[in-house]
């Protein structure tokens, strides 16, 4: 296979640009001597004659012209490469990877993505919908570049990890239902601490019965579950029924 030297193919460009060995060492800030000496070790290594007398000049043969028919292809090939790396280095191009929970897609993600086509349409978006506490497991691992979690998961918060940035998106209330006759229901300033004694109704497992448990304990008690349940309509039922 023939070598293909980019720096010698740009020369003949030149040449074929120019018309002559000085014009083209002028324009490459080159000597005319050291154009020619490149050009005919490019014609060794493609193995045939690039250029030809014809007069006191010299001119490109044909196959000098097969080679930059094809060399033009190689040089617009690497311009779009270079544009291309140029808008990732300025941060206009590539693929980011986002990990959210599935409230956190449409609510964050989806308009974000909508922004971001309109901002930098060279940039792609791939999303993971994860659990909150996974999504930093996956930032971990280098699986994605940004998570969406839930601040409230004290246990995998990156605050003390130098490897993740924090930022704050959005301050999400947390509302606790009681029953419509309950002491409490029509009290002001009602803090969560007011019903550490009370029973409570959640789920066995995933991210919100983490997020009750650790907002409880963040108010200093540890809540006594007395029903389990993950639908909101069960556990408003067994609400307004004074069972927690």
């Amino acid at each position: 296979m023939s070598e293909w030297d980019i720096k010698k193919l740009t020369i003949l460009r030149t040449l074929s640009e120019r018309g002559t060995v000085t014009a083209t060492a002028q324009v490459l800030r080159m000597t005319p001597s050291a154009v020619s000496q490149q050009l005919s070790n490019l014609a060794k290594q493609l193995g045939v004659p690039l250029l030809e007398a014809h007069g006191r000049r010299v001119r490109l043969t044909d196959a000098a012209h097969l080679v930059l028919r094809h060399a033009e292809a190689v040089f617009a090939q690497l311009e779009r490469a270079d544009a291309e790396l140029a808008a990732y280095a300025q941060g206009e191009a590539g693929e980011v990877r986002v990990g959210a929970f599935s409230t956190a897609v449409p609510a964050l993600v989806v308009p974000a993505v909508l922004a971001l086509r309109e901002a930098a349409p060279g940039i792609s978006v791939r999303v993971r919908e994860a659990e909150a506490a996974q999504a930093y497991e996956l930032l971990a691992a280098g699986e994605v570049d940004v998570a969406l979690s839930l601040a409230v998961q004290a246990p995998a918060s990156p605050d003390a990890d130098p490897r993740f940035t924090r930022e704050s998106l959005v301050a999400d209330p947390l509302d606790v239902a009681l029953p419509a006759d309950h002491p409490l229901a029509a009290a002001e300033g009602l803090r969560l601490a007011d019903l550490a004694g009370e029973p409570w109704i959640f789920g066995g497992s995933g991210p919100w019965s983490e997020i009750t448990r650790a907002a409880c304990e963040g108010a200093g008690f540890t809540p006594e579950q007395a029903h389990s349940a993950s639908g909101w309509t069960a556990i408003l039922a067994m609400v307004g029924a004074g069972m927690g």
